[in-house]
């Protein structure tokens, strides 16, 4: 038992430390560019699946590591398509991911956290303590496990990766950027950094690092209200990240990337719902350049928040558009299995 638990985990590995241990082995370093391979672009859960390696060279890598795969404990298929995954950790803590196909596309959208600590109101992952940071390597097992998926169920290739599960993206954000590295990269899944998304409730000061760091993924922000007294009434981040902040920080990060910032929105009734909360939204818009989603709304079992009215949502897209803001109403896809956006809350 004593010896399992001193085993590395050897995607913790930089390629240049496998090298320095099959050196220190008596082996030649060229094994560490196959074992490299075998766990980030074939996705290996086991040494025994590394056949181009000798039974005794697998066997000594058993000796010394371990690979802590996750596993897809559950799955729960929506009416729409959609697939939900309750996804054990090697600790034994659980996370949910979402397949989401349309016509065009096959979307992952991972968690980055073991449940969230920013309290947002209307989000029921936000009822769940904070335990831990996903590691690269769990961030990156939940988008291949949607990619085996994507194969086996649709026939078709993974497209697109939203970082919009469990927990904020930005408050793990080392894991989080090196899992898209992996992700992205030729010796890891190869997949375009312009078809993956991070969406955020706005930490000012990560957003100016991301821009400093010269990302080229996609920027979402989870805005929901562009007047300080009403956002932070159901986003408590607000109060040390109010509005004007958040808007010089998304000034610099477009000065920096030249890439355009997608707003997500959801208009709910007696909350956001004016004339007055849309021209807020208008006003913010003309910061940098962006787009709008305006996202349907799903419940998670209290009340105090609903939908708005059709007439609302339209007043919305009226403005915005009379406005040149493109703008669209996104519906929610797996509300029958709690897979929706704001659902996910570990109910498997």
């Amino acid at each position: 038992m004593v010896e399992t638990v001193s085993k590395r985990d050897i995607r913790k590995l930089k390629l240049e430390e496998l090298k320095a241990f099959f050196i220190e082995q008596g082996e030649k370093p060229f094994r560490a560019q196959q074992v490299y391979e075998w766990l980030w672009n074939k996705s290996a859960k086991s040494f025994d699946q590394m056949t181009n390696l000798s039974i005794g060279l697998r066997d000594m890598l058993k000796e010394h590591f371990t690979i802590n795969h996750i596993k897809v404990d559950s799955m729960q298929r929506s009416a729409d398509g959609t697939i939900k995954n309750a996804v054990t950790l090697f600790d034994g803590m659980v996370v949910e991911s979402v397949l989401i196909p349309t016509e065009k596309r096959i979307t992952a959208c991972v968690s980055s956290q073991v449940g969230c600590s920013l309290a947002c109101k209307f989000c029921a992952t936000a009822r769940l303590k904070r335990q831990r940071n996903l590691s690269t390597d769990e961030i990156y097992d939940q988008v291949v496990a949607i990619k085996e998926q994507a194969e086996l169920f649709y026939g078709r290739p993974l497209t697109n990766i939203v970082f919009m599960g469990m927990g904020e993206p930005l408050l793990n954000y080392t894991n989080v950027i090196t899992a898209i590295e992996k992700i992205t990269s030729q010796k890891g899944l190869n997949m375009a950094s312009k078809r993956i998304t991070v969406s955020t409730v706005g930490i000012a000061k990560m957003i100016i690092k991301m821009a400093d760091d010269e990302v080229k993924f996609n920027l979402a922000v989870s805005l929901h209200a562009a007047l300080d007294k009403t956002r932070s009434s159901i986003m408590p981040i607000n109060d040390t990240n109010p509005l004007e902040e958040l808007g010089e920080a998304l000034r610099y990060w477009y000065a920096k990337t030249k890439k355009k910032v997608t707003y997500e929105y959801v208009v709910w009734k007696g909350i956001n719902d004016s004339e007055e909360h849309a021209r807020a939204l208008l006003k913010f818009c003309k910061i940098i350049p962006s787009k709008v989603n305006l996202i349907e709304y799903n419940p998670i079992d209290d009340g105090e928040f609903q939908q708005a009215d059709d007439a609302a949502l339209n007043m919305y897209m009226d403005l915005l558009e009379r406005n040149g803001i493109t703008t669209r109403i996104r519906k929610s896809r797996g509300k029958d299995i709690d897979a929706a956006c704001g659902q996910l809350a570990n109910k498997s």
